[in-house]
């Protein structure tokens, strides 16, 4: 008989603690609006102790969603349970998710705390908790590395205060399958009343691990898995969420287990993932990666010619991917777009429509073809991105093998008009040094990366930079046919997230 394993998706929170990914208010809505469309069981959208943008980001999120559960994570203390709560209390089917940590090295080092006293933590915060909702979760920080029988006394404590998901996060990723499906299957078989809570894993890939120990301990008996679209995540990343679902799809032979994720869902809400971040996903990443359905060698383009099945396991129209693809043009029409936009997972509304309208008619002169990667470019460009302290208004460059590069610049910093122009040893570099003089930033440029978002001497170049100012960190992302305007609109944006973290300062540590 097939058993239901529940998807926890930490995209909106774990995910976020990629280095740079910060996503602002309106960002983290839109994508929580896709992954209910995809079909995920519970989102957690946040913290909401750790800054006043994230408590924001959570209560709209509960508020708009209407079917999924909701998670607000909190610390063992009623300050963190409390904030979660008025931030969770709006949705359909609120959860607090509470944690501590379990191994005597976190005992030791980090909270200077006794096994008796985190025991007693973590059954006061659940019991604190249940007084707002009987959905509540216990997670054991660092659990992979705590030793067994006190795991299990402390997860079976929790069970006893009310807990009703109980969850193992390997927080380092220093798991193996094996050792972590035995964890699963001791922990399952030694928990005083285990059969009252769903076991849940959260896995890091530190090791390149995370998907290979989640589908182990799935195997074991967990009934939730907490992942994270594209694998995101502090340092190695998450499980890939994607990619233990097609697992679970494919070889349901040997593993027959369901999810509730709709897969044909699931490049869209990784495209979405990677515009909102500025995160790129790699070529040859599992299920997702560009790729994931390419064919280069000759045996191998002969084998899918006859039957795709010789060298594709999967069908690419199961995560979304159409072999039928409607390119518009100059032509298109609105309605044409709309249709369109809707088939790639954007509901826009009309102001937005009309906003991203324009920018692709403008786009459909320059270039013969706008392709998916194009139309995902715009609306991030025109829609996901909005109350912007800084605005590219107008850029000029000269270059070339007898002139000084020069840039000017015209920006609206806070809805007010500033221009000037600046040197440089090329065209970007002389944008820049215009951009960083005009805003004042003393931020430093750690990476620069420069990609095709479509195939083509007309593609839209896509630019990804890293910026860094007194220790906070930012990605930034632009797009456009011209590869300096691009560079500028990805300076711009990283110029804009690091205005939203100094505006949104992190209160608290938070990791699993």
């Amino acid at each position: 008989m097939t058993e239901r394993v529940k998807i926890f998706d930490t995209t909106l929170r774990d995910g976020e603690q990629s280095p740079g990914a910060s996503m602002n208010t309106n960002e983290k809505l839109r994508l929580a609006i896709q992954l209910e469309k995809l079909g995920v069981d519970v989102i957690e959208a946040g913290f909401p102790a750790a800054s006043e943008g994230d408590l924001e980001a959570v209560t709209k999120i509960a508020q708009r969603l209407e079917a999924t559960e909701i998670a607000g994570l909190a610390r063992t203390n009623k300050e963190d349970i409390d904030l979660a709560w008025s931030a969770v209390q709006h949705a359909a089917k609120p959860r607090i998710h509470t944690f501590i940590a379990t191994s005597d090295l976190h005992l030791k080092y980090k909270l200077k705390m006794s096994r008796d006293e985190v025991l007693n933590a973590a059954v006061e915060a659940v019991r604190y908790a249940k007084t707002f909702t009987e959905n509540v979760e216990f997670s054991a920080e660092d659990g992979s590395r705590s030793d067994r029988d006190y795991l299990c006394k402390v997860f079976g404590a929790a069970i006893e205060a009310g807990a009703t998901t109980i969850n193992l996060p390997d927080t380092v990723g220093y798991a193996i399958p094996k050792e972590f499906e035995e964890m699963v299957r001791y922990v399952i078989a030694h928990t005083p009343n285990m059969h009252k809570a769903t076991l849940s894993v959260h896995c890091h890939n530190d090791l390149g691990l995370a998907t290979a120990n989640t589908v182990a301990a799935i195997n074991a008996g967990a009934r939730q898995a907490e992942v994270t679209i594209n694998g995101i995540g502090e340092r190695a990343g998450n499980t890939s969420m994607e990619e233990v679902v097609m697992a679970l799809h494919t070889r349901n032979n040997l593993m027959p287990f369901e999810t509730g994720i709709r897969t044909e869902h699931i490049y869209p809400t990784s495209r979405l993932v990677s515009m909102i971040t500025g995160i790129m996903v790699q070529p040859n990443k599992a299920i997702v990666g560009a790729n994931a359905f390419a064919h280069e060698a000759g045996i191998h383009q002969d084998g899918v010619l006859k039957n795709p099945m010789t060298y594709e396991i999967m069908k690419p129209e199961t995560i979304g991917l159409s072999k039928n693809q409607l390119v518009l043009g100059k032509h298109s029409g609105r309605h044409a777009l709309h249709t369109h936009l809707k088939q790639l997972g954007y509901d826009l509304s009309d102001e937005e429509l009309k906003t991203v309208f324009k920018q692709f008619k403008a786009l459909a002169d320059r270039k013969k073809h706008v392709m998916d990667e194009d139309l995902e470019a715009l609306v991030t460009e025109g829609v996901l991105r909005s109350s912007e302290v800084f605005k590219l208004e107008y850029l000029h460059v000269t270059c070339g093998t007898t002139v000084m590069p020069m840039a000017s610049v015209k920006l609206s910093i806070n809805d007010r008009s500033v221009k000037g122009a600046n040197y440089g040893n090329g065209p970007i570099d002389s944008a820049f040094n215009t951009i960083a003089q005009l805003t004042g930033t003393g931020a430093e440029l750690l990476r620069f990366t420069v990609s095709a978002l479509t195939g083509g001497t007309d593609a839209q170049g896509e630019v990804t930079v890293r910026l860094r100012e007194n220790g906070l960190v930012a990605l930034g992302r632009g797009s456009d046919p011209d590869i300096i305007t691009a560079s500028a609109k990805a300076y711009v944006n990283g110029l804009n997230r690091l205005e939203y973290l100094k505006a949104h300062p992190v209160k608290a540590s938070q990791t699993l």
